[in-house]
């Protein structure tokens, strides 16, 4: 481990050579580093599949969560202690399949939260089926004959749900998406990024070389960050042109700001109740 590299551990990433995980990994932490955010202060909620690998190459506090929970794992996690950095990582099927009810209610909610999609429009850990980011007519184990589907589009429903910043990056641009993953982090309330992830070895139609042809930067054509219109016209952009970057931000107040019982701490920090009963005995039993 690099003696530089604050959140890295000892052990060393599993992902295919290649695979896009490795620049969120890296995006993840740089970003943290950058805004001198402590280990301690910060929370990684991960799915399942090859994205929630993660959990093992960075160190922080973390929750390896079961498939599809990991927005309402981090809502429990910010409400308990909202002094803490709540990040999630996890992959489309985990949060577009599974987890796509969670991920509307959290857009909605608006906690402070700052959740990261790694989107290869595949299945990779169970090794190649489509998912609900999958083009119509993907040929996969679980759609020999072609998708008949019509893929999922998380950015209009991220929008459509209230989401207060919504971004895209591209695992192929370190520096554009690790400035995303920044920014996102600095946010206040529900920060969604999605990022293209190529599946170097299950997924031969979205590739590197596919992306590098088609994205551009929002930024490049004096994009309206606060204009939610312009936001939905952009999101619906797919073809010959994709946009990436920042969609959408805007200023509201958080979930959190509304709790009554967190204006003056983070629950964690509270003298029990009157009539509270101390229940550590009892959890022994299940530990």
């Amino acid at each position: 481990m690099d003696a530089k590299d604050r959140f890295g551990t000892k052990e060393k990433p599993t992902w295919c050579p290649g695979c896009g995980d490795f620049a969120i990994w890296n995006g993840v932490k740089n970003a943290l580093t950058n805004l001198n955010i402590p280990r301690h202060r910060v929370m990684v909620v991960y799915g399942i599949g090859c994205a929630g690998n993660m959990n093992n190459f960075i160190k922080t506090y973390s929750i390896h969560a079961i498939h599809g929970r990991t927005l309402p794992v981090a809502t429990g996690v910010r409400l308990a202690n909202h002094g803490l950095k709540v990040i999630t990582v996890g992959g489309d099927g985990d949060a577009y399949g599974i987890g796509m009810s969670h991920f509307i209610h959290a857009c909605r909610r608006n906690l402070d939260i700052t959740s990261i999609v790694s989107d290869n429009q595949i299945y990779g850990l169970t090794t190649g089926q489509y998912s609900p980011t999958s083009e119509k007519g993907f040929v996969s184990k679980t759609s020999p004959e072609g998708s008949i589907d019509s893929p999922v589009n998380p950015m209009t429903i991220a929008l459509s749900a209230g989401a207060t910043f919504i971004a895209r990056g591209f695992s192929g641009y370190h520096e554009h998406l690790e400035e995303l993953i920044k920014q996102g982090l600095e946010h206040k309330g529900f920060s969604f990024i999605d990022v293209f992830q190529p599946c170097v070895t299950f997924n031969k139609i979205n590739t590197y070389d596919f992306f590098r042809a088609r994205v551009y930067d929002l930024k490049e054509e004096n994009h309206n960050t606060e204009s939610l219109e312009q936001a939905f016209n952009k999101a619906l952009e797919w073809g010959d042109r994709i946009p990436i970057g920042v969609f959408y931000k805007k200023a509201k107040p958080t979930y959190e700001d509304e709790v009554s019982t967190l204006k003056d701490s983070p629950l964690v920090k509270k003298q029990p109740h009157k009539g509270y009963v101390d229940v550590t005995e009892s959890l022994k039993e299940y530990m």
